[in-house]
This record gives structure tokens, C-alpha cells and sequence, in this order.
């Protein structure tokens, strides 16, 4: 597809890589649905005998619900742009590090290793293979037997 540019001369996106936002859906991979899913009969719960009004059992439901719906409204609206930008910008530099430091330091240590565990295994079959296997074939005629005295 030819790139497009827009009257003042400005790169028009290809709509096929702009990814569109899910406002209805915004857990889809459902990462917080056990851990802050809380509601009122999660918290607060009265057995059987213990019953306080209907009016205020009613109200405290009403208020917890309220207050927490607003409260979280409101402390996204103040926190939530901060608090993504310091998130991706630490999510940046975690990417950053792991690409340009620890996958190279990671395909360093397999190249060297390689490289050692030849070394290794070629000391080990000059060496000890020999000796394990005489040392087997000593050991091969010896006969072990138990009786039981009374």
C-alpha cells in the first residue's frame, strides 16, 4: 500500500496497524478478576441473628457501592495519566534492558558454555571413561552372597 500524506504534508497511519481500544471490555485477559473484584457482600456480611435495620443495611450498601465507584473515578482521574506514564516508562526500560543487555549477555554465556561443556566432555571421556571401565571390569567378578546363620 502506497503511504499517504495528509494537505499540510504530514504521514497518514494505514488504519490496518492502528490498534483500536475495547471500551466495553478493558480486562480482557482478565489479569484483575480475582484480585480487586470486591463488592459489598465481600466485606461486610451479618449472620443470622445479627440483622441492623433494612433502611440502614440499604444505606450502607448504597455507600459503600457509591463511595467506592466515585472514589476510584476520582483517583483515576488524577492518578491514572501520571501513574501509566511512570508504568511505561518503567516497562520501557525493562524492555530496553532486556533486549540491548540481557539477551545479549544471555547468547554470550550459551556461546561460552558451549564451547566449555566440549572442553569438559572431552576431558571426561579421555579421562575417566578409562578408568570407570577398568575399574568396572575389576569389579565385575566380585560375587556377594548372604546367608543367615542360626
Amino acid at each position: 500500500m502506497a503511504e499517504r500524506y495528509n494537505a499540510t504534508g504530514v504521514k497518514i497511519p494505514d488504519p490496518s496497524k492502528i490498534k483500536e481500544i475495547d471500551l466495553i471490555n478493558r480486562d480482557p485477559k482478565q489479569i484483575n478478576e480475582d484480585v480487586v473484584k470486591v463488592d459489598f457482600e465481600d466485606v461486610i456480611a451479618e449472620p443470622d441473628g445479627t440483622h441492623s435495620l433494612d433502611g440502614v443495611w440499604k444505606a450502607s450498601y448504597t455507600t459503600f457501592t457509591v463511595s467506592k465507584y466515585w472514589c476510584y473515578r476520582v483517583l483515576s482521574a488524577i492518578f491514572g495519566i501520571p501513574v501509566s506514564l511512570l508504568w511505561g516508562f518503567l516497562f520501557a526500560c525493562i524492555s530496553f534492558c532486556h533486549i540491548w543487555a540481557v539477551m545479549p549477555c544471555i547468547k554470550s554465556c550459551l556461546i561460552e558454555s558451549q564451547c566449555l561443556s566440549r572442553i569438559y566432555s572431552l576431558c571426561i571421556h579421555t579421562f575417566c571413561d578409562p578408568l570407570f571401565e577398568s575399574l568396572g571390569k575389576v569389579c565385575s567378578n566380585i560375587r556377594v552372597a548372604l546367608r543367615k546363620e542360626v
